[in-house]
């Protein structure tokens, strides 16, 4: 008979911001086990629920019973379980461990040999004999950093378990998990539910514990609800809701019945940054603030509860007094923080220890300016205001805001730089110069912020790599590949080399302070990191063809990719990228060092007399059109010789006999090949 399965762990509450991953694992490892014991019918078809004090899932069309299995074990080969007619010890053993006679086995083909087997059907077992283990196996596997027991029990969970359900349809499977044997009952809500719940069928799970339990047991429902009475909510105020990255489902895994609620602050706490209200709101409180149509912070918020009454004005005046007191002590900090410029805390910046191979976090900023310094001209920034921010970029790290919320260091900052009468675009710099945060962040939006940024994160870079830190496998504690994919980003953005910058950067530096290999290594490092980004929007060959190049200027690469993408289109483009790889392989052969100018003089046949002119007139138009960075034309104009390339593979040997001839015809395969890969190197490219 097949039946919906249903499987629940009734728990204490469990770490929200791992409840959906577990609930989403255990699911898996469940259908997995399933599956393997052959016990689903048809394709698994399950639901998940993961709640504060639960996790489960249902399994539609699972087995009563395995079907019969057909088992072949295979044993030692014919020839070494025979011997002179008679059975070795091999074979004798094979058939013991079997409990059965030598004549009862029979020789199958095993794809490389005859071989003995066994072969017989193992009739298939009950779920209750296998559930119980599925599930065991299914909770070792998943992903729990710490475990814990409870009372006197050896048994070790995420958080102590107190039920088990696990229904076949409207059975209870019989069996025992973790200690506790299987019921058809669970509890409901902490505070809405007082009775046992008791389901009659597996199915029915969802809809009783909602109704008579007062849990939403899907967390991807209950997350639903949660967002759409935000929504409705924030309308009603005509105002919209700030969400923080993970906020959402951290709330949906606090709560088992949501309840959205508006609340409120005391106005004169919007004189505080906005930036400060939020966090404390959001990471503090699990708040969800409201701003205007402008982005500004208003001085109402939204909260989940986990409770529902006639008058919720008790739930609602309790959170809002707790919010208060977060507020002063931001109102505090901010006041407190304003009595002291920026540039009074600089030298205490020298007592902050970056890294004990690298100095303090003085001696970084001194690099920071140097390297700023350097940069300002190539993107024609104003030097002074580089400068300037680079020398107080840091200093907010010893303002009382910023000590207890680390994430508002740059935000800070720049609103307390614009206290204190600093440069508007010094000010944004600033906050500016930890852009972009990751992937995808956004840059910097003015050119001293880039500036800063750029200095900041190349000395980063430099310094730690240069020590010897270097990322491994998931290992990357100092985020050098973010701070990699954000210079190369800003590069492309600017049209900037990155060697001199590099370079630049090693040498702000002490002598000696960094390993000698380091700007080579970081090179590398970011050529790598360059291919994997470009990688996103572009074939994968197309990007190793281009960046095969060595293209100087990172505002050129897109541009470039492009072009060889439309390249690849054109009916010339395979043979051209046929003949390309030829004329590398034999170029590989010879000393290029050693070959002169082609010498028309030496040019026999009618083919290479054509391919010659034909290259000159090319090499004329494809360096005119790339003076503009017209690289499609480029490689139109490259496409119009196909046909001259053809016919001199065709009809001219190459390798000649006469050493002056066999030569100037490589060079002229020279000339051809800077021209083919003037763009990008298209014997990389796929036919």
């Amino acid at each position: 008979m097949n039946a919906p399965l249903l499987i629940e762990l009734r728990t204490e509450e469990l770490p929200p911001k791992a409840l959906n991953n577990l609930g989403e694992s255990l699911a898996a490892g469940v259908v997995e086990g399933l599956e393997k014991a052959q016990l689903i019918s048809g394709v698994a078809d399950y639901q998940v629920f993961a709640a504060p004090r639960r996790l489960g899932v249902l399994v539609q069309n699972v087995k009563a019973v395995q079907a019969d299995q057909q088992i072949v074990k295979k044993g030692p080969s014919v020839t070494a379980g025979m011997k002179d007619g008679e059975p070795t010890k091999a074979l004798q053993g094979f058939a013991r461990s079997n409990q059965v006679e030598i004549s009862q086995l029979s020789q199958i083909n095993d794809g490389k040999q005859m071989v003995f087997a066994y072969e017989y059907t193992q009739a298939g077992l009950p779920l209750n004999a296998l559930l119980s283990d599925i599930l065991n196996q299914s909770i070792k596997k998943l992903p729990i950093p710490k475990v814990m027991h409870w009372g006197s029990s050896t048994f070790t969970f995420v958080r102590p378990v107190h039920g088990l359900v696990m229904m076949h349809g409207n059975e209870t499977v019989t069996g025992s998990v973790l200690g506790l044997n299987s019921q058809n009952w669970t509890l409901g809500h902490r505070f809405l539910s007082k009775d046992r719940i008791i389901f009659n069928h597996a199915s029915d799970y969802e809809k009783v514990l909602l109704e008579q339990g007062k849990v939403v047991a899907s967390f991807a429902e209950r997350r639903a609800r949660i967002e759409q009475g935000l929504t409705v909510a924030a309308d009603a105020l005509h105002a919209q809701v700030a969400y923080a990255e993970g906020l959402l489902d951290e709330v949906t895994a606090l709560v088992e019945w949501p309840v959205v609620l508006q609340a409120g602050f005391d106005e004169r706490f919007l004189q505080v940054p906005q930036e400060c209200l939020i966090l404390t709101m959001q990471q503090n409180q699990k708040y969800f603030p409201l701003l205007n149509s402008d982005g500004k912070l208003i001085n109402r918020f939204l909260l989940v509860s986990n409770l529902q009454t006639e008058n919720p004005i008790h739930i609602i005046h309790g959170n809002e007094r707790v919010l208060r007191a977060r507020l002063a002590d931001a109102e505090f900090f901010y006041r407190q923080d304003q009595k002291t410029t920026l540039e009074s805390r600089l030298p205490r910046l020298q007592n902050v220890v970056y890294h004990n191979k690298l100095g303090n976090v003085a001696e970084r900023v001194q690099r920071i300016t140097q390297l700023a310094k350097a940069i300002a001209p190539l993107l024609n920034a104003d030097v002074e205001k580089a400068v300037r921010a680079a020398e107080l970029a840091k200093a907010d790290l010893l303002t009382d805001m910023v000590g207890e919320f680390p994430e508002l260091q740059g935000i800070m900052g720049k609103y307390y730089a614009l206290h204190d009468g600093e440069n508007a675009d010094v000010a944004v710099a600033i906050e500016q110069h930890y852009w972009p945060r990751f992937a995808n962040d956004a840059l910097p939006d003015n050119l001293t912020g880039t500036v800063v940024a750029l200095a900041d994160k190349l000395e980063t870079l430099l310094g730690i790599w240069g020590i010897g830190l270097i990322p491994t496998g998931d290992k990357d504690p100092y985020a050098l590949r973010r701070s990699a994919l954000g210079i190369l980003r800003m590069l492309m953005q600017h049209n900037l080399a990155l060697m001199p910058l590099l370079q630049a950067a090693f040498d702000t530096f002490a002598s000696g302070r960094l390993a000698e290999n380091t700007v080579s290594e970081v090179a590398g490092f970011m050529q790598a990191r360059l291919a994997i980004l470009l990688q996103n929007s572009f074939a994968q060959d197309v990007v190793a063809a281009v960046l095969a190049g060595n293209v100087e200027n990172l505002g050129e690469l897109e541009a470039r990719l492009a072009a060889v993408t439309r390249f690849k289109q054109l009916d010339e483009a395979t043979a051209l990228i046929a003949a390309n790889k030829r004329v590398h392989n034999l170029l590989k052969k010879a000393d290029i060092s050693a070959l002169s100018a082609v010498n028309p003089d030496l040019l026999q046949q009618q083919d290479e007399k054509q391919l010659y002119q034909a290259t000159e007139q090319v090499a004329e138009k494809i360096q005119a059109v790339l003076k503009r960075q017209d690289f499609a034309q480029a490689l139109t104009e490259l496409a119009g010789i196909k046909e001259k390339v053809d016919a001199f593979f065709t009809n001219v040997m190459v390798m000649d006999e006469n050493e002056a001839i066999k030569n100037n015809r490589l060079a002229l395969l020279l000339c051809l090949s800077q021209q083919m890969n003037a763009v990008a190197d298209i014997a990389l490219l796929s036919e």
